[in-house]
């Protein structure tokens, strides 16, 4: 069987944690630009998609592959790190104290911004022959999605960006679920089906995603969308980012860690000494040791 049960998944979340926390920020930066850029590919594919059909439940169901190649090929995603890393500082993991947390998360944040807009000035290059043509009806519907992610919210002012950060909470309990899910089997197509579902829920209702927005916005703003940048920051970028950490910390990361953790082994049927230990039980001292994040 590949299924990893619930306190084999919390023990693989502290090894991913303190795995992100060991990287150099070299490491950090380069692997959230290319996180920022897959996901950029997953949207950009999925919009068009939506479009062309006519049916946006289509590109929902094709999102989530920008996603599980994030994950499965090790990027640096913010919003599973907002997951992750304080379960092992909540654990009492080395270098997992406050200032540690809080520049990974600024590294990966970086890099998460850089590949996403890097991805967005190819695609809008892509998209317009470098500005020499019409933008299409994928190039309009881009343009609709960021000014309503921004001067939709500017319009209701205060009750805006409680929508907005509500919306990145509801997003990243999700997301975060997805990046835990990853742990659930030992299998790749195991792992794909489980990131698949949690990633479908949150784009299908038009939740907020940091890095996802990281590419809409200057998407939309380079094909000429009436959105700022103040206004992209301030009625986006910041309090969906604020929600997104708080639904990966308390809804998933915190909240799982809480509810399966052991501070030793769960009981289990005698075995052979020489038998080896179960997926998902591994932990980052371990040699070999290399959980997919």
């Amino acid at each position: 069987m590949d299924y990893v049960k619930p306190y084999g998944v919390v023990d693989s979340m502290l090894a991913g944690g303190a795995l992100k926390l060991s990287l150099p920020p070299r490491q950090l930066v380069l692997r959230g630009m290319l996180a920022g850029a897959y996901l950029g590919i997953g949207t950009s594919m999925a919009v068009t998609v939506a479009v062309e059909t006519g049916y946006w439940i289509l590109g929902s169901l094709l999102f989530p592959f920008g996603l599980a190649l994030a994950i499965l090929l090790g990027a640096e995603i913010i919003t599973g790190s907002f997951a992750l890393l304080p379960c092992a500082a909540v654990a009492g993991q080395k270098n997992a104290g406050l200032r540690q947390v809080c520049a990974n998360w600024g590294w990966v944040f970086l890099g998460n911004l850089l590949g996403s807009t890097l991805y967005a000035g190819l695609f809008a290059i892509a998209l317009t022959t470098a500005g020499d043509a019409q933008i299409n009806a994928v190039g309009t519907k881009l343009i609709a999605i960021a000014e309503a992610k921004t001067n939709y919210y500017a319009s209701h002012g205060t009750a805006g960006l409680l929508a907005a950060f509500t919306k990145g909470m509801l997003c990243n309990w999700m997301v975060s679920l997805a990046v835990v899910a990853a742990f659930m089997s030992t299998s790749f197509s195991g792992k794909i089906l489980a990131i698949w579902g949690p990633t479908l829920l949150f784009f299908s209702q038009g939740f907020e995603h940091a890095v996802v927005n990281m590419f809409l916005m200057p998407v939309g703003m380079l094909l000429g969308a009436n959105v700022s940048v103040s206004t992209w920051w301030l009625w986006n970028q910041i309090p969906v980012t604020v929600g997104n950490l708080v639904g990966g910390m308390l809804f998933t990361g915190l909240a799982i860690y809480g509810a399966h953790h052991t501070s030793a082994p769960a009981a289990t049927p005698s075995v052979p000494a020489t038998m080896p230990a179960q997926p998902g039980t591994a932990r980052a001292d371990q040699p070999g040791y290399s959980p997919s994040y």
